[in-house]
C-alpha cells in the first residue's frame, strides 16, 4: 500500500487545507504540525541517519511522536524503546534490532551501549531542517512486547501494516481532538497518534508523571473529542473527580476485555460518547471494532469484516490480514507469528451465547482448580455487575488439597467500613451474583476489599506473573 512516509502523507493532507491550528500537545509543550514540515526537531541532522537502524529512547512521549515523524521514510528501521522495559534490555534490543542510532532527549542510559554509531538528541524544541525528506525506504517499525522471562519481543511492522484500518482523510479543522490514556511507543497508542496524522487532526499525549486527574483536566482543556484506553484506564479515570472534566464524542476501549459493567458505567457518565471497544493485538494488528454497547461480539463480525479474515479454533481467536506483523526480530525470531495458512493465534479465547461470541481470558492466564480451568476475566466481568464495585482482579491462592483456590480483591466505589453490615452486604450480593452466574469451582473463595489495584504501564490489569 505505502511507500509514503508520514511527512508526505501529512504533506497531501496539507494540500487539503487542514494544516491550520494543528497541534500535538504533551504535558507543558504544544507543537505546531505546521513546523514538523519546515523543521526538525533532531537539531536538523535528520539525514545522518537515513538508511540506518534507529532506536528511539525517550523519556517523553511528545519527542518521541517528534522523531518518528522526522524518521519514517528517511531511516531504514525504527524501534520503539517502551518507558516501562528496564534499561537492563538495551543491549540486547540494541544487538536484536542491529542498532545504528539512538534518538533520545536521556543523557544517562545505564549500562554500556554497544555497536552504536550515532547519539542525536530530540526535543521538543523545533529548528529548521537541512534535509530532503523524500521517502527513499519503507522504513520497518518495530515494536517491543512482553516475552518470556520478563525479555522484549521485537515485532516487525511497516507504516503500511499500522495503518491498514485507518482511513486516510482530511477532517475538518477543529472538529476532532483526539487524545490517549495509552502511550505512542506501544501498539495502542500507536494507532492513535497514527490515526491523528493521518486524518489530519490533532493529538494530545499524556507526560511521564502526569495524574490520571491532571490528565483529564488538561485534556478538557484542549477540547478533546475523541479519547481512547484499556478499561483499566477508563475505570482509573472514572474514580477520578476530574473525569467529568471532558465531554467526549468518542470513547475507544481495546486492550482488555470490554465487560458490560465498563460499557454500562461510560455511558452513564458520557451519555452524548459513541463507545466503540475494539479488539487488536501487536502481532495481529487491528481486527474489529464494536459499536452497539454490549460486551463481546456479534457472530457475524467473524464473516463480514472486510479485509480481516477471521476464525475460532479451539475457542481461539485466529486473525489473518495485512494489518499483521511481517515477523520477530532477536530471541523470538524462529517463533513464527503466523501459521501455514497465515493466521495469528491471538491467544484469546472465546464462547458464543445467543449468536454472539464473548471473550472469556488468555488461554495462558488459567487457573487450574483440582484440574478445572478458570478464566480470571469470566469471573471479574460477573463480580464487576455489582454497582458498588469499580473494578476486581481474581487470583489464584495455593491450596494443599486442590493445588489452588480462586480468590479476587475488589475494588468499591466508596468503601464501606470494615466489618460492618454494608460490607458484610456488599461481600453477600457479589457471592450471589457469582453463584448464580458461574460454576461451583469458580466461584471465589474469598473476597478481599483493596483501596486500589495495580495497572501495568501498558493500561492493563498488573496480573500475578504477568
Amino acid at each position: 500500500m505505502l511507500q509514503s512516509s508520514l511527512c508526505s502523507l501529512w504533506n497531501a493532507l496539507c494540500g487539503a487545507g487542514n494544516l491550520p491550528g494543528l497541534f500535538l500537545a504533551g504535558a507543558g509543550v504544544r507543537v505546531a504540525l505546521s513546523e514538523l514540515i519546515t523543521g526538525s526537531a533532531l537539531d536538523g541532522r535528520g539525514d545522518e541517519l537515513r538508511g540506518l537502524s534507529v532506536l528511539v529512547l525517550t523519556t517523553d512521549q511528545l519527542t518521541a511522536a517528534l522523531a518518528l515523524f522526522e524518521l519514517d521514510g528517511i531511516a531504514r528501521r525504527i524501534a520503539l524503546y517502551p518507558p516501562d522495559l528496564p534499561l537492563e534490555y538495551l543491549p540486547s534490543v540494541i544487538d536484536s534490532a542491529s542498532v545504528d542510532a539512538i534518538v533520545s532527549d536521556r543523557t544517562n542510559f545505564g549500562p554500556s551501549i554497544p555497536r552504536v554509531q550515532y547519539f542525536m538528541p530530540c526535543a521538543g524544541k523545533i529548528v529548521p531542517r537541512n534535509c530532503d525528506r523524500n521517502s527513499q525506504h519503507e522504513t520497518e517499525w518495530i515494536l517491543l512486547t512482553s516475552g518470556t522471562a520478563g525479555s522484549a519481543k521485537l515485532v516487525v511492522h511497516t507504516l503500511s501494516s499500522l495503518t491498514g484500518a485507518i482511513q486516510s482523510r482530511p477532517t475538518p479543522e477543529g472538529q476532532v481532538v483526539w487524545s490517549t490514556f495509552y502511550d505512542i511507543r506501544r501498539y495502542g497508542g500507536l494507532q492513535i497518534f497514527l490515526r491523528a496524522v493521518l486524518t489530519g487532526t490533532s493529538l494530545v499525549l499524556s507526560g511521564a508523571s502526569e495524574s490520571t486527574a491532571d490528565f483529564l483536566a488538561r485534556a478538557g482543556s484542549f477540547g478533546v473529542t475523541h479519547i481512547s484506553g484499556t478499561p483499566s484506564h477508563w475505570r482509573r479515570a472514572l474514580m477520578s473527580p476530574s473525569a467529568h472534566l471532558i465531554a467526549p464524542e468518542n470513547i475507544r476501549l481495546s486492550g482488555e476485555i470490554a465487560d458490560q459493567a465498563i460499557l454500562n458505567h461510560l455511558r452513564a457518565v458520557y451519555p452524548q460518547a459513541e463507545i466503540v471497544h475494539a479488539f487488536a493485538s501487536t502481532e495481529a494488528g487491528v481486527a474489529f471494532e464494536v459499536n452497539d454497547g454490549v460486551a463481546g461480539f456479534p457472530a457475524k463480525v467473524i464473516e463480514q469484516t472486510p479485509g480481516v479474515d477471521m476464525k475460532v479454533e479451539d475457542r481461539t481467536l485466529r486473525i489473518r490480514s495485512t494489518r499483521t506483523a511481517s515477523r520477530y526480530l532477536g530471541s523470538e525470531s524462529r517463533t513464527a507469528i503466523r501459521d501455514a495458512e497465515g493466521f495469528v493465534d491471538t491467544g484469546d479465547m472465546v464462547d458464543m451465547r445467543d449468536g454472539r461470541y464473548y471473550f472469556v481470558g488468555r488461554r495462558d492466564g488459567v487457573i487450574n482448580v483440582g484440574g478445572l480451568k478458570v478464566h480470571p476475566e469470566e469471573v471479574e466481568a460477573v463480580i464487576n455487575r455489582h454497582p458498588e464495585v469499580e473494578m476486581s482482579l481474581v487470583r489464584t491462592k495455593k491450596n494443599p488439597i486442590i493445588g489452588a483456590l480462586v480468590v479476587a480483591d475488589v475494588v468499591l466505589k466508596a468503601s464501606p467500613q470494615s466489618e460492618n453490615h454494608e460490607e458484610r452486604q456488599v461481600r453477600h450480593d457479589i457471592l450471589r451474583f457469582c453463584r448464580e452466574a458461574l460454576s461451583p469451582y469458580k466461584v471465589p473463595a474469598a473476597l478481599y476489599f483493596v483501596p486500589a489495584l495495580a495497572i501495568s504501564e501498558t493500561g492493563k490489569l498488573l496480573r500475578p506473573n504477568a
